[in-house]
């Protein structure tokens, strides 16, 4: 979800996306990528260059989400408190984080551009 969020601000290389999302694995983020690229949301453009540079972007139908994933970005920020609460509190009581499919990966960080 945050990864099409930021992508709807324009092309971004793995780097810029890597640094924008707080707690997501180089790994996630590139399994996340290739999937939406499968599923046609996101162009990979590779660059002829020294050393290799790929660009990330939305293609036409990715860019028919960004309504639906911004009111979700925008949910997700103002629920980290009880988000992160809720985590504590799964953690304390069964011993450990885990990682979930539904895990929000990027508490804290703005990357809807709006500050906030």
């Amino acid at each position: 979800m945050y990864v099409i969020d930021l992508l709807g601000q324009g092309t971004r290389r793995f780097s810029e996306l890597h640094r924008a999302i707080d707690g997501i694995t180089a790994r996630m983020l590139t399994v996340t990528l290739r999937g939406l690229e499968r599923d046609g949301i996101v162009t990979r453009t590779i660059h002829p260059v020294i050393p290799p540079r790929v660009e990330y972007a939305l293609t036409p139908m990715g860019r028919t989400l960004l309504d639906t994933i911004g009111q979700l970005v925008i949910w997700a920020d103002s629920h980290l408190a009880e988000i992160d609460a809720a985590r504590a509190a799964y953690d304390a009581r069964y011993g450990g984080s885990e990682s979930t499919a539904l895990e929000v990966p990027c508490a804290g960080s703005d990357v809807s551009g709006a500050g906030g």
